[in-house]
């Protein structure tokens, strides 16, 4: 009896199932649509929240619209992030992602990125009307957006390594935040003085290297962190 060696270079199954990974994520959101619809609500809720709140005076909310924006994002991002790994855990599909040949660290890549997709980008979409609605000075709406842009996925990383810390637990709503909170303190302020330091003529390039060194950082650390947390949560 001949065994059958699969001769396809490592790289070609990687991509091939890092792309499987990530159409299924999407496919999943798709039939989920609550997981699509809640942090997108709960985000346009929050921000709505602040000129009833506070005040309604444009004068008032233009000072605080770039932070109020950044806290909704991040309560938003945090919301999602229960469901990252949870339906995975329960149908035991996420034990036979770890005992997959290919590397983990693109496997969690790719759910991090549908991830993001689904549950942050439409928030980047919708914050300059928003900002609009808050007061935000119009000048401001693209230093956000591209803050946004660049700040989500980075919140979306870093609290997959909290998920993946707090996997196996039946209640830890109150623990991921507190284990993702604080790593996310530097991307909520990055993001914030970009937006209103910009308002005062500063130059946007140094903060944009930031928020880039920043998802740069988290793209290649964040994604081994999950994998070995998830390793030690699962087994």
């Amino acid at each position: 009896m001949v065994e059958r060696i699969d001769s396809r270079p490592r790289s070609s199954t990687t991509t091939t199932a890092f792309v499987a990974t990530l159409k299924r994520e999407l496919i999943l959101a798709y039939k989920r649509k609550h997981d699509v619809v809640n942090p997108f609500m709960f985000f346009l809720i929050v921000a709505t929240l602040f000129p009833i709140g506070i005040s309604p005076e444009p004068e008032r909310l233009s000072l605080i619209a770039a932070g109020a924006l950044w806290i909704a994002a991040l309560l938003a991002s945090l919301l999602a992030m229960d469901n990252l790994y949870r339906a995975d855990y329960e149908d035991g599909s996420l034990e036979q992602m770890l005992l997959s040949p290919q590397p983990l660290y693109f496997m969690v890549l790719a759910k991090n990125i549908g991830h993001w997709l689904v549950s942050g980008l439409p928030v980047v979409l919708v914050s300059p009307l928003i900002a609009y609605m808050l007061s935000l000075p119009e000048g401001s709406y693209m230093t956000l957006f591209l803050t946004l842009l660049m700040g989500t996925p980075v919140l979306s990383l870093l609290g997959s390594i909290g998920v993946a810390l707090t996997v196996g637990l039946g209640s830890r709503g109150l623990i991921l935040a507190v284990i993702t909170l604080p790593m996310s303190v530097p991307v909520l302020i990055a993001g914030t003085m970009a937006v209103t330091e910009t308002q005062n003529g500063a130059s946007l390039a140094g903060y944009l290297a930031i928020m880039g060194a920043l998802l740069l950082g988290t793209l290649t650390l964040a994604p081994l962190a999950s994998a070995a947390a998830l390793r030690i949560s699962v087994s």
